[in-house]
């Protein structure tokens, strides 16, 4: 009788580790693996950026890439040549390759 109890309370545990486990990675398929993919996409993004570039930053203006440094753009809004701001390259939400005009 008493080897049938423990082998009863060993088999909750391993099906408690189970579930544990399929809970465990249906959050990693719905939560982080799709965040992980969404990072990997915008650091391409930043990555393939080149001088005449059009680009949306994450405040939504629209301009022209016309310096590339390593963390830094220098872009030109409008058709005002003045306005020429600096900013990281992190501000970047949209890339649009000057080639596909």
């Amino acid at each position: 009788m008493y080897a049938l109890a423990t082998q009863s309370a060993g088999a909750n545990w391993a099906l408690l580790i189970v579930v544990y486990a399929v809970i465990f990675g249906g959050f990693y398929f719905i939560f982080m693996r799709p965040q992980k993919k969404e990072q990997k996409r915008v650091q391409a993004m930043i990555a393939d950026m080149e001088v005449g570039d059009t680009v949306l930053t994450t405040s939504g203006f629209y301009g022209v890439i016309i310096d590339i440094s390593d963390s830094d753009v220098i872009v030109e809004f409008g058709s005002n040549r003045n306005c020429r701001i600096p900013m990281q390259k992190s501000a970047i939400a949209q890339v649009e390759k000057a080639s596909a005009e």
